[in-house]
């Protein structure tokens, strides 16, 4: 089984996407995080949902998560509110994370490696031409491993 076999569409965002964008359609489809591209179409790095968190909430929560707790709901419904005119660029870190990148012909246990290595819980599978052709989960590498 190669990764073209597992590899499946996945989400992605350009580092122009207004930051509440990219909110939207982390949580309309349940996701860990985005796949970045480049104007070609090229993958950059993962924005992870934990970093849109870290933008979002105010730095007194992040200090003290005590003090996140006398924050009523419709206050924390106000969060995101936070990220104002922010686009993706802006929510990355400074030392971006390396986006693990495999050929489509590349083994599930090739993947697998590549994965483990990075720490990322996804893989982009990229044609010669540097454009992705569809991303590797985690969930995804594991199901097929197990044979679900």
């Amino acid at each position: 089984m190669r990764a073209s076999d597992v590899s499946r569409p996945f989400s992605t965002v350009t580092e122009t996407t207004p930051a509440r964008e990219a909110v939207k359609v982390l949580a309309a489809q349940d996701l860990p995080g985005l796949v970045v591209l480049d104007g070609r179409g090229h993958p950059l790095t993962v924005l992870a949902g934990t970093q849109v968190l870290r933008m979002a909430l105010p730095t007194y929560c992040q200090d003290d998560p005590a003090l996140a707790r006398v924050v009523d709901e419709n206050a924390a419904d106000l969060i995101f509110e936070g990220l104002g005119d922010r686009t993706v660029a802006e929510l990355l870190p400074r030392s971006r994370p390396e986006l693990p990148v495999v050929a489509p012909e590349a083994t599930v246990l090739e993947v697998a490696s590549v994965m483990a290595r990075s720490n990322v819980p996804l893989v982009a599978v990229v044609g010669r031409d540097g454009a992705m052709t569809g991303v590797i989960t985690l969930d995804g590498l594991l199901d097929r491993m197990l044979g679900t």
